[in-house]
């Protein structure tokens, strides 16, 4: 039997599958939920103020779009590394270290930033500023370790039958730290200025130390965990995806939303913030933001379907869509309710990826799947990003700001200031939602979409036959 770690009481709970969990799991999943969402606002709250300041100090498209490109890059080239990690220790120790490891890299960088002075790390023509927003980058992806630690300690947890359910909770919990980030972040620059955000970021990552370091996480170690090769294990990633029929194209699939979210990445900032000001945009995102919560909270309700797979390319359909018609209208109203719809579907799609991976992949392999996915998953954003950017500077917005342009794109994008980046977003969500269609009759989605439900009957009929489990078999670690 899998060695495991049971609380006093012995009371075990046993979900469908056989995976034993502590009675208390849930509960410590929910602690472990919160702190890593209040240190994802953390690095969020520090990045997105990054971002802000930096088109509020150079109106440069380019400048945004090469810093969100090089976030999800270097999440990319680490994630498999990380999935690692996570494999190889115990989820509270890599959640500790990674937080230690990001605060020691936040505090030189404030160091950095007040010994060379804000005025000069502004100025792009310099090399502060890269250097500056690069060893933040460095603190804000280390960070990134613990949504895949996360992800594993949902099936550790929590039983089988809630997974989806916590993987809503998971959306929930990112949509409310995206709505606290993006009004401070907004206001914190907008009257604060770069310096005092860093230092509030500091105290709030500090403090999310504080509660993580006496917090209990019982942990199963199975000794048939299977060997990892080196310390970034891509060749057990890559084995363990393609041990399960179809997973490879799961990937790829929830790779989609990633590729029109790097045209997001590279324009959306700039828009709101030319529309509303630095200070507005950070307000008016809190409030689409709230469709992430909305979202989160459909999904740890009712769950992701019994096709998950399904869901996950409808829902990029969708989203392409929501992001097409955002800006066919200068208006406000209409891009924070598109920007809203956006993020209210970003959690289904999340939730229904990780439930798939959570039920066929063996918790021992769960680390080095999740950081393979994110691998592919966090290279389409900046792939596109820096494809968009240069585009949209150099070329679509000077194009779109002439009359001739204008006047010709007007009956389908109307008139105003920003209709270079208007047009940008309907062409990447047109082609995002063309893209899922096409998926939608690959024969993998079909081949992924029965290994799944197989593997649900086979959990069902393992429910309705398997005896009590005797605590006395489980040995504590």
């Amino acid at each position: 039997m899998t060695e495991a770690t049971i609380p006093p009481d012995g009371t075990a709970q046993t979900p469908a599958g056989g995976r034993t969990v502590p009675p208390d799991g849930f509960r410590t999943f929910l602690h472990v939920l919160v702190n890593t969402a209040v240190a994802n606002v953390t690095t969020s709250f520090l990045w997105f103020g990054l971002t802000f300041w930096i088109y509020v100090e150079t109106r440069n498209v380019i400048a945004t779009g090469v810093i969100g490109a090089s976030y999800m890059l270097f999440i990319s080239m680490f994630s498999m590394f990380f999935g690692t990690l996570v494999d190889r220790f115990r989820k509270k120790a890599v959640m500790v270290w990674a937080t230690l490891a990001a605060l020691a890299v936040f505090l030189l960088d404030a160091v950095f930033f007040f010994a060379v002075g804000e005025e000069r790390i502004g100025d792009l023509g310099l090399p502060w500023f890269w250097i500056f927003a690069v060893v933040m980058l460095a603190g804000s992806v280390v960070e990134q370790l613990r949504g895949i630690a996360l992800s594993t300690t949902v099936t550790l947890l929590v039983p089988e039958n809630r997974h989806a359910n916590a993987n809503g909770m998971v959306g929930t919990a990112q949509g409310v730290a995206m709505l606290v980030t993006s009004v401070f972040s907004g206001l914190s620059v907008g009257f604060l200025g770069m310096g005092w955000t860093i230092l509030i970021g500091i105290a709030a990552l500090a403090l999310t130390l504080v509660h993580l370091v006496p917090l209990r996480i019982p942990e199963e170690r199975a000794a048939e965990a299977g060997p990892i090769e080196s310390w970034v294990d891509l060749r057990g990633g890559w084995l363990a995806v393609r041990a399960v029929p179809g997973l490879l194209a799961l990937v790829l699939f929830t790779s989609l939303n990633n590729l029109f979210g790097g045209v997001a990445m590279a324009v959306m900032d700039p828009y709101g913030i030319d529309m509303f000001g630095v200070q507005g945009w950070g307000f008016w995102f809190a409030v689409a933001s709230t469709g992430f919560i909305v979202g989160g909270a459909v999904v740890a309700k009712r769950g992701i379907g019994r096709n998950p797979i399904r869901t996950i390319l409808i829902v990029v359909i969708a989203l392409g869509a929501a992001g097409a018609f955002s800006t066919i209208r200068e208006l406000g109203w209409l891009y924070v309710l598109g920007v809203g719809v956006f993020m209210a579907l970003i959690p289904a799609a999340e939730a229904a990826e990780q439930t798939v991976i959570q039920r066929v992949v063996p918790f021992e392999r769960q680390g080095r799947v999740f950081g393979f996915a994110m691998t592919f998953e966090a290279a389409a954003a900046p792939i596109t990003a820096l494809m968009i950017a240069p585009l949209a500077e150099l070329l679509v917005i000077p194009y779109m700001d002439t009359d001739a342009a204008q006047r010709q794109w007007a009956w389908l994008l109307g008139t105003g200031d920003s209709r270079g980046i208007a047009l940008i977003l309907l062409i990447g969500g047109v082609a995002c939602a063309a893209l899922a269609c096409v998926a939608l009759l690959a024969p993998q989605y079909r081949q992924l979409s029965a290994r799944y439900q197989a593997a649900v009957d086979e959990a069902e009929a393992g429910t309705e036959t398997e005896p009590e489990t005797d605590s006395r078999e489980a040995v504590p670690v």
